[in-house]
């Protein structure tokens, strides 16, 4: 389990087939889950400047994959008493998204984000959202896109400086969300999703 908040912008030094070789300064241990622009992935190699993991056919096929060059985020998974200021994140990749646009706003850059429309019910105004690996708040959620707001400090310490419009970006959606669309779908004949009343009721609930 994750939190969404960034631990380094670490470099790649390498992605050869299934291996991506990291130079990092945090001190991997073989075996560890890190996840990597949001991707959990498991450390199979252990360098003295850093760690190398590897990502399935399948991690490549999902995830935005031309991103996994030159810097990345990454974050280990939490250990026992550490403080949880993010949200819950299982490095579980939903789906790629695509940066519409991004506005600055004078104190802050509103971002939109475009992904395909069966993610929607997933995404709930107000709720959290990771991309690439990061904790965020949505603000609004449209058909096919919602809005986040970035504040300058996020900007300048992640990769967010580098998106433009057209970027692809991994997108893991609430899991509160995902869960419980899933166990309703099932559990009814004549109702495929949650209204936005009914996902903020249950996700108070938590």
């Amino acid at each position: 389990m994750f939190t969404g908040l960034i631990r380094e912008v670490a470099t790649v030094k390498s992605f050869i087939g299934s291996k991506l070789t990291i130079k990092s300064q945090y001190k991997a241990a073989l075996g560890d889950s890190i996840a990597i622009n949001g991707a959990c992935l498991t450390v199979i190699e252990v360098n003295h400047d850093g760690f190398s993991v590897e990502l399935s056919p399948e991690s490549q096929k999902l995830l935005a994959i031309e991103n996994y060059k030159n810097e990345v985020h990454i974050e280990p998974a939490m250990v026992m008493g550490d403080r949880f200021e993010g949200h819950i994140v299982q490095g579980h990749v939903d789906t790629v998204g695509e940066v519409e646009a991004i506005k600055n706003s004078g104190n802050s850059y509103d971002v939109f984000i475009k992904v395909d429309k069966q993610f929607i019910p997933y995404i709930v105004p107000k709720g959290s959202i990771t991309i690439d690996g990061v904790s965020l708040t949505v603000n609004d959620v449209n058909d096919t896109s919602f809005r986040l707001t970035i504040i300058p400090h996020t900007m300048k310490e992640t990769l967010f400086k580098n998106y433009k419009k057209g970027s692809r970006v991994n997108v893991e959606t609430d899991m509160f969300a995902r869960y419980i669309a899933h166990i309703l779908k099932h559990q009814t004949d004549t109702k495929d999703t949650l209204s936005w009343d009914e996902v903020d009721a249950i996700s108070a609930s938590f």
